[in-house]
């Protein structure tokens, strides 16, 4: 289906986008082998040797299948020492930052959950079925929910209309609120101030932040971009 340009591209593509394609081991790597495999001798993309360990993806499959056949699922799920047990209904697997996640309405928590699959320790899938949300964008609400739910709440007005903040602004650092005036006020939260600054020094027009952690990592990062300036003249 692909020619050899297209697919010797798309496997350079994703060589350099997801740390796990050089392993056989990893899903996305096992892929990557089998369109290689493929290629004319001329065109072949020799793999790199894989670096680390792979991501486990033993229940990638049966999360995806769920999704398809909108079944609901039984699932056992391991954050840091704490084992849970919650019946979810899964909407879409994304991948995302060369990590699997599930989205899903967990029943148990009677609430939407983001679960990382390589933390599914268990799946049972139940003769039950649901109906996903219409229009359900499954990129964009992972997305928009990396950017919530973190130690240090942030708000920033930026004078510009959002239309404009959207080329700034990826969806995963924060919400956008259209405000009066042609403003936009961004709703988030972090869990590093100092990388979280540094995101905001890429908007090229006037904003305000609250918020007083990141506020003041915003302040050393000028004091310290002055400092550089002078220096240099």
């Amino acid at each position: 289906m692909f020619t050899a340009a297209e697919a010797a591209g798309l496997v350079m593509a994703t060589l350099e986008g997801h740390p796990g394609a050089a392993d056989p081991a990893d899903v996305v790597g096992g892929a990557l082998g089998k369109i290689v495999r493929a290629l004319p001798e001329r065109v072949a993309v020799p793999l790199p040797e894989p670096a680390g360990e792979a991501t486990p993806h033993e229940h990638l499959e049966r999360l995806l299948s769920a999704c398809s056949s909108a079944r609901v699922l039984d699932l056992s799920y391991r954050s840091g020492d704490h084992l849970s047990q919650m019946v979810v209904e899964p909407w879409a697997v994304v991948l995302r930052h060369s990590r699997w996640y599930l989205l899903c309405w967990s029943r148990s928590r009677d609430a939407r959950r983001v679960l990382r699959v390589d933390r599914v320790t268990d799946v049972a899938t139940l003769p039950e079925t649901f109906t996903p949300p219409a229009d359900l964008d499954a990129l964009r609400t992972v997305e928009e929910h990396f950017s919530q739910g973190w130690r240090y709440a942030v708000e920033v007005v930026v004078e510009a209309p959002p239309v404009w903040v959207r080329r700034w602004v990826p969806r995963s650092l924060a919400l956008l609120e259209e405000l009066p005036g042609h403003r936009t006020r961004m709703v988030a939260s972090t869990e590093d101030p100092d990388w979280y600054a540094r995101q905001l020094a890429l908007i090229p027009v006037a904003f305000t932040v609250e918020g007083d952690e990141v506020r003041d990592a915003l302040a050393e990062l000028g004091r310290r971009l002055v400092a550089s300036a002078d220096g240099a003249t």
